[in-house]
C-alpha cells in the first residue's frame, strides 16, 4: 500500500492517501480503542468535503505580525495564531473583544458508544486528542488546525471531542449550554497567510454521519 507502517493507514484524516483498494470498495477504518480498529461502509459517512467559502465570507485582516506568527507550522502554532490575531473571535462571536476562556491541546482516554448511521459502534479506552478548546457564556467550542488546504477531513476528529462534552453535559457532570466545533487551515501564499475556518454541529449528537456545516469564512492576513 506505500505505507512503511501499515498502522498509518488507520491515522489518515483525509482521502488523499487511501489505498485504492479501500476507495473502490467504499470503507474506511474507525478506531474501537485499546489497539482494535473496524471497518466501515461509505467513506462519505467518516469523511467530509470542505464547504467552498462563499466571496462575501472572505474577509482582509490586517495585523501585527509577532515573531512567532511563522515560526513553525504545528497545530498549536496555526492555533495560536487564530486565537491571537482575534479571527476566532471574530468568526465565532462577532466581536473582536469578547473575552472567551483558551484552553490547549490536551490527550484523554474515553469510552462511549455512537452511531455512524444505521451502524453502532462500540468504543472503550479510546485515546481522543482535542487540539484547542475555548468557552464563553457557557458555549464550548473544540477546534482541529491543520496546515494547507485538504479537500476533506475525517469527521471523528471533531466528533470524538464534541461527542466528550456532550456526554459530560448530559450527565451534568458540566453546566455546559452549548457545544460545537471548528476546523482552522493555514496555508501560506508567499508572504501572506490564509485563514480558513468552518464551523460545524452534529444534528443528531449520536451519529457522527450527521454532521452539518453552520458557517464558514476565510481571512486572508496582510501585515500592517
Amino acid at each position: 500500500m506505500g505505507f512503511g507502517n501499515p498502522f498509518d493507514v488507520t491515522k489518515l484524516d483525509n482521502t488523499s492517501k487511501f489505498p485504492q483498494v479501500m476507495l473502490d470498495n467504499d470503507y474506511f477504518i474507525v478506531h474501537l480503542g485499546k489497539g482494535k480498529h473496524k471497518f466501515v461502509k461509505g467513506i462519505n459517512k467518516g469523511f467530509h468535503r470542505f464547504e467552498p467559502v462563499a466571496p462575501e465570507n472572505i474577509y482582509t485582516w490586517k495585523y501585527r505580525k509577532s515573531i512567532l506568527n511563522e515560526f513553525d507550522t504545528s497545530e498549536s502554532n496555526i492555533l495560536s495564531v487564530g486565537f491571537n490575531q482575534r479571527i476566532i473571535h471574530d468568526f465565532l462571536y462577532d466581536d473582536i473583544v469578547a473575552n472567551p476562556k483558551m484552553y490547549g491541546a490536551r490527550r484523554t482516554k474515553t469510552s462511549f458508544d455512537y452511531f455512524i448511521g444505521d451502524e453502532k459502534i462500540q468504543a472503550s479506552g479510546l485515546q481522543m486528542e482535542i487540539d484547542l478548546t475555548t468557552e464563553y457564556n457557557g458555549v464550548v467550542t473544540v477546534f482541529e488546525g491543520k496546515n494547507n488546504f485538504p479537500e476533506n477531513f475525517a469527521v471523528y476528529q471533531l466528533y470524538f471531542p464534541f461527542l466528550y462534552y456532550h456526554k459530560l453535559k448530559t450527565e451534568n457532570k458540566l453546566a455546559i449550554n452549548d457545544i460545537n466545533c471548528c476546523y482552522l487551515l493555514r496555508k501560506k501564499e508567499g508572504e501572506q497567510s490564509v485563514i480558513r475556518i468552518y464551523q460545524y454541529t452534529f444534528e443528531n449528537p449520536n451519529d457522527m454521519a450527521s454532521i452539518r456545516l453552520v458557517k464558514n469564512a476565510q481571512y486572508n492576513l496582510i501585515k500592517r
